[in-house]
């Protein structure tokens, strides 16, 4: 192991021992999951405005009860890492009522949280405090977690099978064509490598903006390469057959990607995702609803490898003081006000079927894990609607401009009623749907337009099960 590795470790050990003994302010490492279009940017902005500005939260009991003394900014612990840009999202939403835009790096932000003690003793010592560090990370980062496990040439036969299974794009035809034009002796060419690796990104991005794609595939970085843009651990793309001898082209891929996985996925493992204390997974089950059982399955099967990556547990309270374990999960399933409040119990019934192994892997480990079906912000309002001699749940909104249904395209401006359709009563059932079955139709809708109070304040953001989802994540560490 070299020196660097074994300080790095040590200083974490510290730095953990110190935040977790009393002898500083405490803090707690959040970490904010999820793939693509998920919410994460939407659920962080939402959390900090609502904690910030006091918003409606019956069901955290520390602000319900009066405890929760003040909320506020304070500089990240991390000087090398950016900073979340929470001013930024805010005014897309709450101005511009427009959905911020995706994360693209690692970011965090701290907001510390002054509290009384719920105990006569905690009362007695004098008022708490904690640090609140959320770690947010995008998608295609997080799915190159599952390249942990797999060797070169795990990942490319998987890679090509998943290509060649799926609908054709003409992005990744023209990458099957170039793969199966090889000699199998080929040898290693670095024109040739750079080649293949240009025709491999020209799929991921076709992959990654295809509107019913529901994650992209790793590696993650291809798509957002940063400094590292040009190198050989971004210069190598699935073969097969994928054994090659010293020197051959596939020996050369082969090498590359573990470097990927050496300089980019480990890295990123240790120094963002392996030191967390608390987990929130936000899933966006309506997408894969709203495209059939097939997207359904692929949910189901990219959640399963992501999830794979977490290191849940509890620790001793000796173990504690040194080492960082995820004791508590939230699957959230979000995105419920496009739903009417009668269906969000079988939404979470439909995700706790998607994500069950993980759940009960993290159970069996100690940690705590509940499922919940939220909106961070809550673009809709619920209403009732007639069909002939039916009275149907529907919610009320405005549609994003350019959203289509029924013909009609909406205009960004006009609020309209809208019947989603319901959702099965048995989960297993949605992986038996083929697309279309049952009338589901999701629709994307603006961000509220706030009130005002009567003084002339902006009221906060609406949400659905913020409270909830505040209280189980970090609700324990506030008594």
């Amino acid at each position: 192991m070299r020196l660097s590795s074994l300080t790095g470790d040590a200083a974490e050990i510290v730095s953990t021992l110190i935040e977790r003994s009393g002898l500083g302010t405490p803090s707690l490492r959040l970490g904010v999951t999820g793939l693509s279009r998920a919410g994460k940017t939407v659920f962080i902005s939402a959390l900090v405005h609502t904690l910030l500005h006091g918003g409606r939260l019956p069901l955290f009991e520390p602000a319900s009860s009066g405890r929760l003394a003040g909320a506020r900014l304070d500089p990240q612990p991390d000087d090398a890492v950016p900073r979340f840009d929470y001013e930024r999202h805010i005014a897309a939403l709450v101005d511009e009522r427009v959905w911020p835009d995706s994360t693209r790096m690692v970011a965090e932000l701290r907001i510390t949280l002054d509290y009384e003690s719920a105990t006569f003793l905690g009362r007695t010592l004098g008022r708490g405090r904690l640090h609140l560090d959320i770690v947010d990370y995008p998608g295609e980062w997080l799915l190159d977690l599952a390249l942990l496990d797999k060797d070169y040439a795990t990942w490319s036969t998987e890679t090509v099978a998943r290509m060649r299974a799926r609908p054709p794009l003409a992005e990744s035809q023209a990458f099957l064509a170039a793969i199966e034009a090889l000699a199998p002796e080929a040898v290693e060419d670095e024109a040739e490598a750079r080649r293949l690796a240009g025709l491999f990104t020209a799929h991921l991005k076709a992959r990654r903006a295809d509107p019913e794609a529901l994650a992209s595939d790793p590696p993650g970085r291809f798509l957002m390469p940063g400094d590292l843009e040009g190198s050989p651990a971004l210069t190598f793309a699935p073969l097969v057959p994928t054994e090659g001898e010293r020197g051959s082209l596939a020996a050369m891929m082969a090498r590359r990607y573990e470097a990927y996985r050496n300089h980019v996925v480990r890295p990123f493992f240790r120094e963002h995702f392996a030191r967390l204390d608390r987990q929130i997974v936000l899933v966006d089950a309506l997408a894969a609803l709203d495209h059939g059982a097939a997207a359904t399955r692929e949910l189901e099967r990219v959640l399963a490898d992501v999830l794979a990556a977490f290191r849940p547990g509890r620790l001793s309270w000796l173990g504690g003081l040194v080492d960082r374990r995820i004791d508590r999960i939230l699957f959230a399933a979000t995105k419920a006000d496009h739903l009417n409040h009668r269906d969000h119990d079988r939404l979470e019934a439909i995700l706790s079927r998607l994500v069950a192994a993980a759940i009960e892997r993290a159970a069996f480990s100690g940690a705590a894990v509940d499922v919940l079906a939220i909106a961070a912000v809550r673009a809709t309002r619920e209403a009732t609607v007639r069909r002939g001699s039916e009275r149907l749940p529907a919610i009320l909104g405005t549609p994003i401009a350019g959203e289509t249904v029924g013909g009609e395209t909406y205009d960004g401006a006009t609020e309209i009623a809208f019947f989603p359709g319901d959702l099965p009563t048995d989960p297993a059932a949605v992986f038996g749907r083929r697309e279309g079955d049952g009338a589901l139709r999701f629709l994307r809708f603006r961000p509220p337009q706030l009130e005002r109070s009567a003084d002339g304040l902006r009221l906060v953001l609406p949400h659905i099960r913020l409270d909830r989802a505040l209280q189980f994540l970090i609700g324990d560490r506030l008594a």
